[in-house]
This record gives structure tokens, sequence and C-alpha cells, in this order.
């Protein structure tokens, strides 16, 4: 039997509007994982209570990033996309995680963390 090694590379996601340290930590940075395994990474910042929202993103070799999840503690939205292939956890406003479920070889790609605040939006009817 042959097995292969896939490997999920992760990076931290910048926050818009800051420049150097966006106080988002992501981790591993690099994780391989053995075809039909699990790869869970971990996302985590220092900013206040308000930044509640993470998003998970995958950008595969010569195609668009995609966004794969959004999570508050309360709120999981996957989108069009397969929650039998990914699942996310975000039980603390300050930190989140997410899996890949049985890593295919087209699973491969750069896994990306960010987070946002949360604002209070009123729409107005006239």
């Amino acid at each position: 039997m042959i097995s292969v090694i896939i490997a999920l590379t992760f990076s931290l996601q910048w926050t818009p509007g800051f420049a150097g340290d966006s106080g988002v930590t992501q981790s591993p940075t690099v994780l391989w994982v053995q075809k039909g395994n699990s790869a869970e990474m971990n996302c985590s910042h220092n900013k206040d209570a308000s930044h509640s929202q993470m998003y998970w993103f995958r950008q595969q070799q010569g195609k668009p990033m995609e966004l794969i999840v959004f999570t508050t503690t309360s709120i999981k939205d996957f989108g069009s996309s397969d929650q039998n292939k990914f699942s996310a956890f975000k039980e603390k406003v300050e930190s989140g995680s997410f899996t890949v479920k049985d890593v295919e070889s087209e699973d491969s790609a750069l896994y990306f963390c960010a987070v946002s605040q949360h604002s209070d939006t009123v729409l107005l009817h006239c």
C-alpha cells in the first residue's frame, strides 16, 4: 500500500487597515497529513472582545482565495462549502479551530484565518 502525504500550509491573514503585526496567530504554520486523515489548525488573536468574527479561507495553487466558513461563538456559516469535508469550532471570542476531514491531494493549499470586529449596523427602510 502506498501512502500519500499531503502538505497543508497555513498563513496568517492580515486584518484590513493594519500594517505589521496583525495580532492574529495561526498554528501550525505547516502541516503534513497522511491521505485519509484529518488536518486541524488553530487561530487566535489578542484583540478585544469586539473582534468576535472569524473567517477561514483556502487558496489552492492557481486559483482565487475562497471563503470556506464564517464563525462566531454562536454562528457557523459554511455557505456553499461542504460540511462533510470541513468543520469549525469557536467556543471563545479570541480563538477557534478549523478541520479538513479525510484529506485528499486536492486539499493541498494555503489556509488562512482572519478575524474582524463586530459592528452594529442599522438598516433603515425609507
